[in-house]
């Protein structure tokens, strides 16, 4: 005859979170697991940390190749570095540059100076 085989279920039936020691309904509380593994603790949801998938990271294969098969080398080297990289109303060789006057690369540096305010209260 099994003696510990049956436990009391319902939805009366009450536990007690082993975190904040709060009373909750049995089917409420969550068991903690870290690490992959069952903690043994019995936590309400509010108290459950969820397990860092991070620390499985070596766990399943991953495969990521980074190179390619059939490279080659890269060819229009200069024609590349020669491009401007700025916003295309401000700076050297844009459309605008006939509407707006841009002619130089300097024309992409801010300019601003400090002066005085006089606040008059009447």
């Amino acid at each position: 005859m099994d003696v510990m085989g049956n436990y009391a279920s319902g939805r009366y039936a009450l536990g007690i979170c082993d975190r904040s020691g709060q009373t909750y309904k049995l089917h409420e509380l969550h068991p903690q697991i870290r690490n992959g593994e069952d903690t043994g603790l019995r936590v309400s949801q509010s108290m459950l940390d969820k397990d860092q998938p991070q620390l499985f990271l070596g766990s399943m294969p991953i495969s990521d190749p980074q190179a390619l098969q059939f490279a080659r080398t890269d060819t229009g080297l200069d024609e590349q570095r020669a491009t401007v990289w700025n916003w295309a109303p401000v700076g050297d060789r844009n459309s605008l540059q006939s509407l707006y006057g841009f002619s130089t690369q300097e024309s992409c540096q801010a300019t601003g100076s400090v002066g005085t305010v006089t606040v008059e209260i009447t």
